[in-house]
């Protein structure tokens, strides 16, 4: 795996990182807990489709029953200083919808390949299959290397 990104440099981030970060239960809570304080330390920008709030609004309220802490990651998420969302305007969703089709990525996996393959930035996702698929298109990272 690669080392992680340089000091003040970006990264695209999948949503299952940040639904780990943000559900205390979670089996990865507390190593992204650390991946993302580090990062920010490094002043590390983390950019992110703007899917991303739904995708984790979705992902908190199935998993916790919870729909006002949904609500309440979303707006957390929404005033992160280190935290930048990106539109995905129709290049990219064509990008996405090629990477999707070719890689066998699901929808929204795809469009955050596409952000990073794009902007030629290192990837995080805590997700197997999205790892395995998109790992020939982007730099990979991974949660334990700092």
């Amino acid at each position: 795996m690669s080392a992680g990104p340089p000091a003040g440099g970006f990264v695209v981030v999948d949503a299952s990182l940040w639904v780990a970060r943000l559900v205390s239960v979670d089996a990865f809570h507390g190593a992204s807990k650390r991946w993302m304080d580090t990062q920010a330390s490094r002043q590390v920008t983390l950019l992110c489709p703007a899917l991303l709030l739904a995708e984790t609004a979705g992902a908190i309220s199935r998993r916790t029953g919870d729909s006002g802490l949904a609500l309440q990651a979303v707006r957390v998420l929404q005033e992160l200083p280190g935290l930048r969302l990106v539109e995905m305007e129709r290049d990219l969703m064509n990008l996405a919808a090629q990477l999707a089709a070719q890689l066998g990525l699901r929808g929204a996996d795809a469009c955050y390949v596409a952000l990073a393959a794009r902007l030629g930035l290192p990837f995080l996702t805590l997700d197997q299959d999205q790892r395995q698929r998109s790992a020939g298109v982007v730099t990979m990272l991974d949660i334990n290397t700092q």
